[in-house]
């Protein structure tokens, strides 16, 4: 792959395994600087050892809750020490907890959202001043089809995401101007362990999501791709 991304440095949330770690890998071989950050450490280490045999390019790991205020702006004070400013952030980190409303508890309403829609805000909180001091900056956070389409036993989950969509369609338009711009991804069923969703060969890969990613940051600055939905060509009839 064209080393376009060469000199800049990324943000990736839930970096450590399935969509966060294939985009990791994608903007490492683009040639970025990569940051990621986790809850896991075992996870984390074992995601960084595997991107740093594949790169001369900076990568560091650090653990973070990113429903954590606190969490996220050491983070972000740790990649400013380490990298000196961010370039890009992709919001990727996210749960899913899965049952009719009556069954659904509040600490578990409360993860869902705190996960997919608070810890989204509060990181593009850190990241858009930096970006700014940079010139510019790129923000991709990963929502889902269930922003669009609700499913029954999802309602935590796809308040998040009509959220998310929502949150990132006003953040775009709030920051177009400054050179800083906001993309919202939405794939399908994708072949993760997410959800302790079973695998399928039918199912979109994680490389395929970042495939999307690297497409949204290959445009010229000319040009902004807001949303980009993504689904399996051939799913069970």
């Amino acid at each position: 792959m064209n080393a376009f991304l060469e000199n800049k440095v990324a943000v990736v949330t839930g970096g450590s395994r399935g969509i966060g770690f294939a985009i990791c890998r994608a903007l490492v071989q683009a040639g970025a600087s990569v940051a990621l950050c986790a809850r896991n450490q075992q996870n984390l280490a074992t995601a960084v050892s595997r991107l740093r045999e594949e790169t001369k390019h900076k990568i560091a790991g650090y653990l973070a809750d990113v429903t954590s205020s606190t969490d996220v702006a050491r983070l972000f004070a740790q990649v400013d020490a380490e990298f000196g400013g961010v370039d890009i952030l992709v919001n990727n980190a996210g749960i899913g907890i899965f049952a009719p409303v009556a069954e659904l508890t509040w600490e578990q309403w409360r993860a869902v959202i705190a996960t997919n829609l608070d810890g989204v805000f509060l990181c593009c909180r850190e990241a858009i001043p930096r970006m700014r001091n940079r010139g510019g900056g790129a923000i991709i956070n990963i929502s889902s089809l269930a922003g669009r389409n609700p499913f029954a036993g999802g309602a935590a989950y796809n308040a998040s995401k009509f959220g998310l969509n929502g949150f990132s369609e006003a953040m775009m338009l709030d920051h177009r101007n400054e050179n800083i711009r906001v993309t919202y991804i939405m794939p399908g069923s994708v072949n993760t362990d997410f959800g302790n969703s079973a695998a399928a060969s039918w199912k979109m890969q994680p490389e395929d999501v970042a495939q999307a990613v690297m497409a949204v940051l290959a445009m010229p600055e000319r040009t902004l791709i807001s949303r980009i939905e993504m689904r399996p060509s051939k799913p069970p009839k």
